[in-house]
């Protein structure tokens, strides 16, 4: 059974840092392509940050400069260090694993930025 677990949420200043993490298992994780999404109230999910299985980065323009997207695949754990905060980050953040046609979420945790 494939699970994706994520941790690190909660309420954070603007200006303020986050780590999340999301630990995997039930896939064979260094094969795939991991990522997390964002979704707002009332707003569609949207991508954030990508990492693939030969460690290539790609991140939503709105988090560049700010958010790191790393893995591990001995700890089978995808990371998203997010600095520099903004109320606009404010979402449920969401883990997803995509390996050709297999495509998994995790149960999402809630990122909160307000003073």
């Amino acid at each position: 059974q494939v699970q994706l677990v994520e941790s690190g949420g909660g309420l954070v200043q603007p200006g303020g840092s986050l780590r999340l993490s999301c630990a995997a298992s039930g896939i064979i994780f260094r094969l795939n392509t991991m990522a997390w999404y964002r979704q707002a109230p009332g707003e569609q999910r949207d991508l954030v940050a990508t990492i693939t299985s030969g460690g290539i980065r790609n991140y939503a323009d709105s988090v560049k400069g700010r958010f790191t997207i790393s893995r591990d695949n001995a700890k089978n754990t995808v990371y998203l260090q997010m600095n520099s905060l903004k109320p606009e980050d404010t979402a449920v953040y969401y883990c997803n694993a995509r390996y050709f046609r297999d495509n998994y979420w995790g149960q999402g945790t809630q990122v909160t930025v307000s003073s």
